[in-house]
């Protein structure tokens, strides 16, 4: 009973826009009508109703799915919905010059709440450090409690104000996923922010992340632990490879993911949908 009430009134003020005929725009990233919740938010589970994300897709007169999961859920609720992907500002998230180091970082951006899509990686990271040793070192960003001694990772906490310094420190970011039902309906936000920033990015075959990443071309795409090894050994041993990856990473985020190459789309959407309320 108390989930309905937090439910209701998590929707109230959209049920009021809806019935004065207001404008509305339902806009989601991640399949949130399922029932996922992390170790770290626990504590708030019972706040969660994954079924309000049909009521408020059914009442709104547009829907912005990031990909084609979220797309085919949304479309039992309503038929008026379209792709538009998860939008990155490229005049914010600037391409890094490249540079040959003698030591190769490789890192993870995410937060407290996704540490456990991290921590996949980890035989895959020992691996890597049996072969590579002191010519590699990692870096985790979004959770400043997590430490792994025998890797050598001390992770630090996400803030605005140094993402971009961090995240610039980072040679082959990864995004490692599971291949469930809530990976699924991920939106590739951190891959893309690491291939904007002309980092050479791996990430799992889940979802959107098939449609980013053209495997060897503008990123790696990488499965079982072996393939995660192999794939990552290749960007540490054939710099202009990671080069090509990084820089080519770069440019598809211009072309289909950032701010610019989207906005045309967004308005377009906006002003047709004003101008039938209207």
């Amino acid at each position: 009973m108390c989930v309905e009430k937090v439910s209701y009134w998590n929707y109230f003020f959209e049920e009021l826009l809806h019935r004065a005929k207001a404008p509305m725009i339902f806009d989601f990233d991640d399949a949130i009508w399922h029932f996922d919740v992390s170790d770290a938010n626990k504590g708030f589970g019972w706040m969660k109703n994954p079924g309000k994300t049909a009521r408020l897709i059914s009442m709104s007169d547009l829907i912005f799915a990031g990909n084609q999961y979220l797309m085919d859920y949304a479309k039992h609720h309503n038929d008026n919905v379209v792709i538009i992907p998860t939008t990155i500002d490229t005049d914010e998230y600037k391409g890094v010059p490249f540079q040959e180091k003698e030591v190769i970082c490789i890192g993870w951006s995410g937060s407290i709440t996704t540490i456990r899509h991290f921590e996949m990686a980890i035989p895959v990271l020992k691996a890597l450090k049996e072969k590579y040793g002191n010519r590699i070192s990692f870096k985790v960003i979004g959770d400043q409690n997590y430490y792994n001694a025998e890797l050598e990772i001390k992770g630090i906490a996400w803030r605005k104000e140094t993402e971009l310094e961090e995240l610039a420190k980072i040679d082959i970011g990864i995004m490692p996923l599971p291949d469930d039902e809530w990976a699924k309906g991920k939106c590739g936000l951190k891959g893309l922010q690491y291939m904007a920033m002309n980092i050479a990015t791996v990430m799992s075959p889940v979802g959107v992340n098939t449609e980013i990443i053209e495997d060897g071309v503008n990123g790696m795409l990488a499965s079982t632990p072996d393939e995660w090894v192999r794939k990552i050994s290749l960007l540490i041993d054939n710099p202009e490879l990671r080069r090509k990856c990084a820089e080519n990473g770069r440019k598809t985020v211009e072309k289909s993911y950032s701010v610019k190459a989207l906005q045309p789309i967004y308005l377009h959407y906006f002003k047709s949908l004003t101008e039938q309320k209207n």
